[in-house]
């Protein structure tokens, strides 16, 4: 399941995804003075003209910035951005195909294994596209001042402008006002009125429209650092959360788990408590402030996609509703739990818990047997504190021995 989860996993498909657009659009570029006044070639039997390959080679570049438009998607797990990788690589492929050059056959392989991994992950990316109220105005007034300028330019096109006689054109000429680039090669007509008051409208309204997108674009990235700055976790942090560790809770006893979990894998703290989130934080652990025993926290975890859930608070009581929200959101999960008195070692189990530990007993229980003059004692708690998780068994083994002794 570990190895599943790793290698043909969520985040294994946005890296492929995005290996294949960085490859397609270098792959593109390599081709595109490669295949200058190429020759005729035949593939699959059918003789094509040489210029399908320089074609191909800059249409692959711009599918190769659009896979990694959508490699950011996958990185928030959108279901739309799934759709549209598997639809791109199949293009990338046939792209590839068509160039018929050496530097294109380690993007087919790529490409090829990608959309295998990717598709195996559908159940991974089922999130909805959501888009604010802003964004939508935004991109609304983007196109609409597009439309704008390109039928307006197309319509006045003679005598009122130079160097437009198609919509292609036209197009061209709004597009490059708006972005403020401005070749120069179209323009109003020297006697025209008209030409010019509509140019100086479309600059208005289309570097307006670029503006507000590139506002709506920024924003969420600047909200991203604040957030980190302030101890909270953004959203697309926590879609990158996958085959980590869930830690519920932050007390006394969570010090000691923490440093040997951030050794080995991701880990995830849920804490409600906002100082000690920052203090965390600034440790350079990973938390989200969130009530642990919440079900919506527990999802904004994705204890879904955990491999282990550890919750060892000094409140046993909180623990164990920590640990049925868990199990019931995901069956499968392992479970572990410290419990700080004894008597509740049953009570977390039934609400859940794989494995339930009293450290108190256990270091009780060691005090104990080096006071009444047992030996080894120590020797035994150096040697299962030093024992690698695959060697637990034999520690336990050790601790029954030394239990019957």
């Amino acid at each position: 399941m570990v190895i599943e989860r790793e290698w043909v996993g969520a985040r294994a498909s946005m890296v492929l995804t995005f290996l294949v657009g960085a490859l397609s659009v270098a792959t593109g570029i390599a081709n595109i003075t490669v295949t200058i006044d190429a020759p005729d070639f035949v593939l699959f039997g059918i003789t094509l003209p040489g210029y399908v390959q320089q074609i191909t080679a800059f249409t692959g570049t711009l599918t190769g910035f659009l896979l990694l438009v959508t490699a950011f998607g996958l990185r928030r797990r959108l279901r739309v951005g799934w759709y549209a990788t598997m639809v791109l690589f199949p293009v990338t492929v046939a792209q590839g195909a068509l160039q018929s050059t050496e530097q294109s056959i380690p993007l087919i392989g790529l490409s090829t294994i990608a959309f295998v991994v990717v598709g195996l992950n559908f159940r991974a990316f089922d999130r909805e596209l959501q888009l604010t109220t802003t964004q939508v105005a935004a991109l609304t007034a983007l196109a609409g001042a597009q439309a704008y300028g390109t039928v307006g330019a197309f319509a006045l096109r003679d005598p009122h402008f130079d160097g437009i006689h198609n919509l292609l054109d036209a197009f061209y000429f709004s597009l490059v006002t708006g972005s403020t680039v401005g070749y120069g090669d179209i323009t109003p007509a020297p006697t025209s009125a008209v030409g010019e008051l509509f140019t100086l409208s479309v600059i208005l309204v289309t570097v307006s429209s670029f503006a507000a997108v590139l506002g709506v674009v920024f924003t969420p990235l600047i909200e991203a650092q604040l957030s980190k700055a302030l101890g909270r976790m953004t959203e697309e942090q926590l879609d990158l959360l996958e085959n980590h560790v869930l830690v519920l809770g932050h007390g006394d006893l969570t010090e000691p788990i923490l440093e040997e979990l951030t050794q080995k894998t991701d880990v995830l703290i849920l804490t409600p408590d906002e100082e000690r989130t920052r203090r965390l934080t600034d440790r350079g652990y990973t938390v989200l402030t969130a009530d642990p025993s919440d079900e919506d926290s527990q999802i904004r975890g994705r204890v879904k996609s955990a491999q282990a859930v550890v919750t060892a608070t000094n409140n046993d009581a909180e623990d164990a509703l920590a640990i049925l929200t868990a199990r019931q959101l995901n069956p499968e999960v392992t479970i572990v739990a410290a419990a700080t008195h004894r008597e509740n070692v049953n009570k977390l189990k039934r609400a859940g818990a794989d494995t339930v530990i009293s450290p108190a007993a256990l270091g009780a229980h060691f005090l104990a047997e080096s006071a009444l003059g047992g030996e080894g004692v120590e020797e035994l708690a150096q040697r299962l504190m030093a024992e690698e998780p695959s060697q637990d068994g034999d520690a336990q083994d050790v601790l029954r021995d030394e239990d019957d002794a």
